[in-house]
C-alpha cells in the first residue's frame, strides 16, 4: 500500500500499484443501479471488442475523429499541443488505445487512463510496456485526483454515460489545472422520432439480459446492412416540428439519424457494427444534449470553450477555466 502525493499524479487517496494498473483501495462499490448496469454493459462491450480483426480499423477511425472533434489538423498539431502538459488523463478510457496514443505523443508526461469498467485490466496488460502510462479503475465523476492536478483532461464519448453528467463535468473541470484544458464530447439530440424511439427502447431493454441485447444488436446491424445495400437516395423536405432536416439522404442514413439507430459500416464489418449498436441501446445511462444545454453545463462549471465543434452526432470542445484567459471560440456550429 502507498499514497501517491508527488507533483505528477497528486492523488488524495491511498492506492495500490500492480504493474501499470492503479486501483483505489476504496474503489467505488455503492454505485447507483443505472451506473452499475452501464458499467457492466461496457465491460461486456470491451471484452467483445478486443481481438476483433477490425479492432485496429476502429482505433484508426477513432484517432482521426478525435483530431477533428477537438480542433487538431494533424497528429503533429496534437503532439505540439501536448508538449507542455505534465499530466494527461483520459477518463472513460475503455481499452486504453487513446490513452496509449496520448502517451506516445507526449512521452514526457504522466498519462493515466481511467475507467469504471473492467476494461482497465485489459488495457493495463496490453500497454504494460509503456513507461509513462497508468490505468486506474474508478468512477470518473469521483476520480480522487486533486483540484487543478491535470493539465489535459479528456472525456471523449463518455460523459453522457455517467449517472449525473453535470456533476461529472464539474468534477473533471475541477481537476483541470488553471491553464489546462478539458476536452469533452456530448451526444447531440436527434430528430424527435429518433429521440422517442431511443428513450422507449432504452427503457424497455433495461429488463433484457445481455444475450438478448446482443441478438437485438445483431438484428439492428442486419437492418442497417440491408438498407445500405439498397443504395437508394432521395430528397427529404424540412420537417421542423419533428426536427428532421431536409436534404439528400441515403435511405439507411435517413432512418439512422431520424428514426432508429441501425448502424452499419462495411469497412468495419458485421461484428464491430453490432458492437456499436449494442453500445447505443444497452447502457441505462446515455443522455443527449442540445447546444444550449452544453453551454449551460460548461457555464455552471465556470468553463468557456477555447474550441467548439458540432456535427450530427455530437458536440465537442476544448474548455478552459473562465479566469484563465478570454473566450476564444472556434466552432463548426
Amino acid at each position: 500500500m502507498m499514497t501517491i502525493s508527488d507533483p505528477t499524479t497528486r492523488f488524495e487517496r491511498a492506492v495500490t500499484l500492480e504493474g501499470n494498473r492503479i486501483r483505489f483501495l476504496n474503489a467505488p462499490s455503492n454505485l447507483a443501479v443505472n451506473q452499475g448496469q452501464t458499467r457492466d454493459v461496457f465491460s461486456d462491450k470491451w471484452n467483445a471488442t478486443q481481438g476483433l480483426d477490425q479492432e485496429e480499423k476502429l482505433f484508426e477511425t477513432q484517432r482521426a475523429w478525435f483530431l477533428r472533434l477537438y480542433g487538431f489538423e494533424t497528429e503533429e498539431s496534437l503532439r505540439n499541443y501536448l508538449q507542455n502538459a505534465r499530466t494527461i488523463v483520459d477518463t472513460g478510457c475503455g481499452l486504453g488505445y487513446k490513452a496509449a496514443w496520448l502517451a506516445e505523443l507526449a512521452p514526457h508526461a504522466c498519462v493515466m487512463g481511467i475507467d469504471l469498467s473492467d476494461s482497465v485490466h485489459i488495457a493495463a496488460r496490453r500497454y504494460a510496456g509503456v513507461p509513462n502510462l497508468f490505468f486506474l479503475q474508478a468512477d470518473i465523476a469521483d476520480t480522487g485526483l486533486r483540484t487543478g492536478s491535470c493539465d489535459v483532461v479528456v472525456c471523449d464519448q463518455v460523459i453522457m454515460h455517467t449517472e449525473d453528467p453535470e456533476r461529472t463535468f464539474v468534477h473533471l473541470a475541477d481537476i483541470t489545472s488553471a491553464e489546462g484544458e478539458f476536452l469533452c464530447y456530448f451526444y447531440r439530440r436527434k430528430a424527435l422520432p429518433r429521440e422517442l424511439v431511443d428513450d422507449h427502447f432504452r427503457s424497455h431493454t433495461h429488463g433484457v439480459d445481455a444475450e438478448a441485447m446482443w441478438e437485438f444488436s445483431a438484428q439492428l446491424t442486419e437492418l442497417g446492412k440491408r438498407l445500405s445495400e439498397l443504395n437508394v437516395s432521395f430528397e427529404c423536405p424540412d420537417i421542423p416540428m419533428l426536427g428532421i432536416q431536409g436534404g439528400t439522404y441515403d435511405i439507411q442514413r435517413f432512418i439512422y439519424w431520424n428514426f432508429l439507430k441501425c448502424f452499419w459500416r462495411p469497412d468495419w464489418g458485421f461484428e464491430l457494427s453490432k458492437i456499436t449498436n449494442f453500445d447505443w441501446y444497452a447502457p441505462s445511462n446515455a443522455r443527449r444534449f442540445s447546444r444550449e444545454e452544453v453551454d449551460e453545463i460548461a457555464g455552471r462549471a465556470h468553463m468557456v470553450p477555447k474550441f467548439f465543434h458540432g456535427e450530427e452526432a455530437c458536440y465537442s470542445g476544448r474548455f478552459r477555466h473562465a479566469m484563465s484567459g478570454p473566450k476564444q471560440s472556434s466552432a463548426n456550429q
